[in-house]
């Protein structure tokens, strides 16, 4: 079962997301925050897995709480959901530690996946906002320095394939997938996987077909 608080200070948006999460099977409400101070003491009780985070409330911004929960519990899986789709605010919030982000417009269905991916350790991203946040957090001639395999590895988690189906494609070990990565990131200048899809997107690493 993944335990989710829901941080929204619209009644209305909240009280639709407790009522749509308690149709997902699998998934269980724990906790629904009006600010982001609440949110953070909400997490600090029910010690979710995953946190549906608004950005803009009030006492305490969804990227403040967002900073504060993954300090104080890195296990805790923080999903942006939002109606804001610009860069500058939305890279904030993955600076502050968010695994991903969705906008408010997202089908049930797709609100389902984020969560399931984010509770897997994943990094669930939303086209329409990922267009808006493509940024170069370092030159393109960066993905030059990367090796073929490592190439083909930032290409799969640009796809959103987890580290498993990673290694399954490519028949190397999830320990092999995990290594790469650590050079990936260090190479391009990110710090986390989905820093590094959104690179990836924004120069065009994909990968090879014949």
């Amino acid at each position: 079962m993944i335990r989710v608080v829901v941080a929204d200070d619209h009644a209305v948006v909240r009280a639709g997301l407790v009522q749509l999460l308690a149709t997902f099977a699998g998934v269980e409400l724990v906790g629904a925050a009006a600010d982001g101070e609440e949110a953070v003491t909400l997490c600090a009780d029910r010690v979710p897995d995953v946190v549906l985070m608004d950005l803009e409330m009030p006492v305490l911004d969804g990227i403040e709480a967002t900073r504060r929960i993954r300090s104080a519990q890195p296990g805790v899986a923080v999903v942006v959901l939002t109606s804001f789709s610009d860069r500058e605010r939305i890279l904030r919030a993955l600076d502050a530690g968010a695994a991903g982000y969705l906008l408010k417009d997202a089908e049930p269905a797709e609100l389902r996946r984020a969560i399931e991916a984010a509770a897997r350790g994943e990094a669930p991203l939303d086209p329409k906002a990922a267009r808006a946040l493509l940024s170069a957090r370092a030159g393109p001639t960066a993905a030059g320095s990367l090796s073929e395999r490592e190439r083909e590895v930032l290409a799969m988690v640009a796809e959103g394939l987890p580290n498993k189906l990673i290694a399954r494609e490519l028949s190397i070990s999830e320990k092999t997938v995990k290594a790469h990565l650590t050079n990936v990131y260090r190479e391009i200048g990110v710090t986390d996987r989905t820093q590094a899809a959104l690179w990836a997107q924004r120069n065009g690493v994909t990968r090879a077909t014949s």
